[in-house]
């Protein structure tokens, strides 16, 4: 079993950069899920209440961060911000301090989305605890959902494309890591990894939401639900939500490399 993917998303819910290799840090991969946009309290805004974020370009250069979208100027912003006013923003349930990114990025989402809206970045001095029910003591995580990265096996899509009227990219999911091998949804159960020269613990498999029925090239939600509609069917786990992938969060450092080895460590049911 290889990794297949490795992708990160710089913007919460703007599209992915696929790497051929990337580090892992403490909170996942490098530049992924650092800047968020939130209203105008703090409160985090996403592709599920704005679809057309989903269909916002970046890429990372040497200092720069460049969001661009088709017709309009391209934004360009320090990775290394000089300027270090916070704000208190909320993630779901959690709540911590962020840095602003100026008033030239918040026009320029503001002026896209057609509502007010700050983007916020989180520097490395910045910390985000992972829930502690899930994670250790001194766990950490960006503005991702939740955990530091996420998985999914191509085995799995795949099964979910066979039961589907039409199929549907891995871009749907959203994932940091997807690897080929294994049993469909056996990533389930996987409790330890180990990714070329790197662990992971597998936390929590990830509840999937409206984000899902997103079509990543043209930002608009699918009349028909899917492929949520049809994953509710097999993969609703009583009243707690439908699930697809694992999260995972690191346990060692290093490099991962897109044709790395994935060795099952350890299950939950072993």
């Amino acid at each position: 079993m290889k990794v297949t993917e490795i992708n990160i998303y710089p913007v919460k819910s703007t599209r992915r950069i696929a790497l051929r290799e990337s580090e892992v840090l403490p909170r996942g991969l490098p530049w992924d899920r650092r800047w968020m946009l939130v209203d105008a309290v703090g409160t985090f805004i996403t592709a599920r209440q704005q679809p057309g974020l989903a269909i916002i370009d970046t890429r990372i250069g040497d200092t720069t961060l460049e969001i661009s979208v088709n017709g309009r100027g391209s934004l360009r912003l320090p990775l290394y911000p000089d300027n270090r006013e916070t704000m208190p923003v909320v993630v779901w349930k959690d709540r911590c301090d962020a840095v602003l990114a100026g008033k030239e990025a918040d026009a320029w989402f503001s002026d896209y989305l057609g509502l007010p809206c700050r983007l916020v970045q989180m520097t490395d001095d910045l910390l985000r605890g992972v829930n502690q029910h899930y994670g250790q003591p001194g766990d950490q995580v960006s503005f991702a959902d939740g955990f530091p990265l996420l998985l999914i096996s191509e085995a799995s899509l795949n099964d979910l494309n066979s039961r589907l009227p039409t199929p549907v990219s891995m871009r749907r999911f959203r994932p940091n890591l997807v690897v080929d091998g294994d049993a469909p949804y056996g990533e389930d159960a996987w409790r330890r990894i180990r990714v070329g020269e790197v662990e992971f613990e597998g936390v929590k498999n990830c509840s999937r939401c409206v984000f899902t029925t997103i079509d990543p090239d043209t930002g608009i939600k699918g009349p028909d639900k899917e492929p949520l509609r049809t994953l509710s069917t097999y993969r609703r786990k009583g009243e707690s939500g439908v699930y697809f992938g694992q999260n995972l969060i690191p346990r060692s450092g290093g490099t991962i490399r897109v044709g790395d080895a994935v060795e099952i460590l350890e299950t939950m049911a072993s």
